[in-house]
């Protein structure tokens, strides 16, 4: 019954922006740390950025801290990533998720290995694309 639909991908130059929404259904969405992910053609999932339950704490990996902005409305069961500054590197297809648990606390998030192998509510994705 879990539904994660991502949105909002397209292409931008460098230097662009782009707002990601993911809009959830099938749990409690307030009860769930929120988290993006993405993979890029030919490598591995990556996590990109979190947020706690009521969107007081958020946590970025280090080559989008700075740039990217992680918020939710709980009200509406969506997540969202704005992005600005766009680089070369963010290509990827962009997904979210809601795995149960605590990975994340003073200033970083760890998780175990194969942590999002195991992940198996992934919706669609959404593509950015970051080019000339």
């Amino acid at each position: 019954q879990v539904q994660l639909v991502e949105s909002g991908g397209g292409w931008v130059q460098p230097g662009g922006s782009l707002r990601l929404s993911c809009v959830t259904s099938g749990f409690t969405f307030s009860g769930y740390w929120m988290y993006w992910v993405r993979q890029a053609p030919g490598k591995e999932l990556e996590w990109v950025s979190a947020i706690d339950r009521d969107g007081t704490h958020t946590y970025y990996s280090d080559s989008t801290k700075g740039r990217f902005t992680i918020s939710r409305d709980n009200a509406k069961s969506t997540l969202y990533l704005q992005m600005n500054d766009l680089k070369f590197g963010d290509t990827a297809v962009y997904y979210c998720a809601h795995p149960p648990g605590l990975y994340c606390s003073g200033a970083r998030c760890s998780f175990p290995a194969g942590f999002w192998g195991r992940y198996n509510s992934w919706g669609q994705g959404t593509q950015v694309t970051v080019s000339f």
